[in-house]
């Protein structure tokens, strides 16, 4: 897929599991119908982001969950091959662009949080490594520390394949910063879905890494199509009524209720999740379902 756009709604993919455990098997039947699914609706996938249980594939697994999505894809794949480790980013990088990536989301180094001169020479030298756009990750609540504007600014300077980020700061000001300092070419993708309608009207955002397209592909297409059109006020107003979904898909951390989301709309064969990532507690699950039944996605 030359030149591909990146905007509108990509959706962060889950991973499916046949069960829960500590090295249970991926159910790549599932994983195939979901980006059968995806394929009707979205702008992009993203395999193997935060949403995709990454921190638990190990290396063999990645590799493949991310071939298989491109494999079966239809639309241009992000794949996901950030790391705390940039010789483990390149290599993992590489294989995702020789495998057919559109491009590669990397992740702000985590837990050993390295100051700005260090994220610099760390995406800067993916960049260098690897030709292809790359698209940052910006998400302090789990990376420990975040990428400045003034950073992300630096990097588009020197490195034309360095084209934008996933903003999950949840901060107006950040993205304010980020719009003024990186310019009007500058791609900002929200990184929550909650964001992502204020982003685009005030900031010049081109859409969202969605959780929800998971369950909703179609109604996350025809919100983020009114912000690139300039509809504002009927995406303003999907936005409200979208809003108990996008609460609901943050009840437990992130993948775990739009997981069991999906497998309560027949989505996925089976639940799993990759210790220590597991199931949520019965409340939870319940309102779920009752989430799930005010928006018709379950009876």
């Amino acid at each position: 897929m030359a030149n591909p756009t990146f905007e509108g709604t990509i959706t962060a993919i889950i991973t499916p599991f046949v069960a829960t455990g500590i090295k249970n098997d991926i159910d790549y039947e599932s994983l195939r119908a979901l980006v059968e699914l995806q394929n009707r609706y979205v702008n992009g996938i993203v395999p193997c982001g935060t949403t995709g249980e990454s921190p638990t594939l190990d290396h063999s697994e990645h590799n493949r969950v991310i071939e298989f999505v491109i494999e079966n894809s239809k639309v241009p794949v992000i794949a996901g091959t950030g790391s705390n480790c940039t010789y483990e980013a390149i290599e993992m990088s590489r294989h995702a662009v020789d495998a057919g990536a559109a491009a590669t989301l990397q992740v702000c180094p985590y837990y050993n949080k390295p100051n700005q001169e260090g994220m610099f020479r760390h995406f800067g030298t993916i960049a260098e490594q690897v030709d292809a756009p790359q698209i940052l990750y910006n998400i302090p609540g789990r990376a420990g520390k975040a990428i400045e504007s003034k950073t992300m600014a630096r990097l588009a300077r020197e490195y034309s394949n360095i084209i934008g980020v996933k903003e999950a700061t949840g901060k107006p000001e950040s993205w304010k910063q980020i719009r003024e300092e990186c310019g009007a070419n500058f791609i900002i993708l929200s990184g929550n879905d909650e964001d992502t309608f204020s982003m685009m009207r005030g900031y010049g955002g081109m859409g969202v890494i969605s959780v929800a397209s998971n369950i909703i592909p179609d109604r996350m297409r025809r919100f983020t199509d009114q912000g690139l059109a300039g509809r504002f006020d009927e995406m303003e107003r999907e936005n409200e009524a979208l809003a108990n979904l996008f609460k609901g898909m943050f009840v437990d951390t992130n993948p775990i209720p739009v997981k069991h989301a999906a497998h309560l709309m027949g989505l996925t064969q089976s639940l799993g999740f990759r210790l220590p990532i597991c199931e949520t507690s019965r409340e939870n699950i319940e309102k779920i379902r009752e989430m799930l039944r005010s928006y018709r996605l379950i009876r």
